[in-house]
């Protein structure tokens, strides 16, 4: 096990993860790299903020976890195998204890995992801001943050982006990517919908959900996606851009329905708030 120092690798808030969230392995594991914990919180007048940076490899249609708890996430693809983690790591007026919390990086042959983990009873006033670098194909990604903002650009492939409280958004991206929140809007921008069967990851059936409570739901898929859809917006609308042959009342404000040849499952819910399915503009 390597330890990293404090300018090397970033300190993170990690304490009550999203559940569902994908527990490290154990085995195959090349390298862990915590940071080490520091002196327990101290007051003091002013807040901290800190930088780190850290590359490793991962091959294209690999998988690629992050798990962060207080803090946004950006994840942007690229030509490149390898991820190129980004963190800001800050920490509240009246605290001293950045080296308290830690992160964790996991390297597999065909995966990594970036987990943030908060020490019992310390760790509070410390957040994490994220702007990581992936190859821009992913056989998954999961993606979670309880307190931020999770955003997703140029990726291709299947996943699953969390958050508690913030709203969830990919751009330009393609394939089948589920997505929920409690308190916060999704936005999904998809130049195809769904994977060839050649690309699925295994044990996946190929549904998606797009799940919140407080917020609203825009999903943008071209002319031609191919879905059956399941819609309910409790207390809230429901419109499309794109034709819909219906094939049954999901009850109160829902329907469901097939979107072109159908196929793949599509559940879109939201307790409060509006549900639209817009065009997808042509790539030029």
């Amino acid at each position: 096990m390597n330890v990293l120092n404090r300018r090397s690798i970033s300190t993170f808030a990690a304490r009550g993860i999203l559940a569902g969230a994908v527990a490290l392995a154990a085995s195959g594991t090349l390298f862990v790299t915590p940071l080490s914990a520091g002196q327990p919180a101290k007051r003091r007048s002013a807040g901290q903020t800190e930088t780190i940076e850290r590359s490793v490899p991962l091959p294209s249609g690999g998988a690629f976890s992050l798990i962060n708890i207080n803090g946004s996430v950006v994840v942007e693809g690229w030509d490149r195998e390898e991820v190129h983690i980004s963190a800001v790591k800050s920490c509240a007026a009246g605290w001293t204890n950045m080296a308290s919390v830690s992160i964790e990086v996991t390297k597999e042959p065909r995966s990594v995992t970036v987990r943030t983990r908060y020490p019992d009873g310390e760790g509070e006033g410390v957040s994490v801001e994220f702007h990581v670098r992936v190859p821009r194909r992913l056989l998954q990604a999961r993606i979670s943050t309880v307190n931020g903002s999770i955003r997703l650009r140029a990726v291709e492939g299947a996943g699953e982006l969390r958050s508690v409280n913030g709203n969830v958004e990919l751009f330009d991206g393609a394939g089948r990517f589920s997505a929920r929140s409690v308190n916060g809007n999704i936005y999904l921008e998809l130049r195809h919908l769904g994977l060839g069967d050649d690309a699925r990851p295994e044990g996946n059936t190929g549904g998606m959900s797009v799940e919140t409570v407080n917020g609203r739901v825009v999903l943008r898929i071209p002319a031609n996606a191919a879905a059956d859809l399941d819609v309910r917006a409790m207390n809230g609308d429901f419109r499309s851009d794109l034709p819909i042959e219906r094939n049954g009342a999901a009850g109160g404000r829902g329907l469901r329905g097939r979107l072109g040849a159908g196929g793949q499952a599509l559940k879109i819910r939201t307790m409060n708030g509006s549900i639209r399915l817009l065009l997808a503009q042509p790539i030029v």
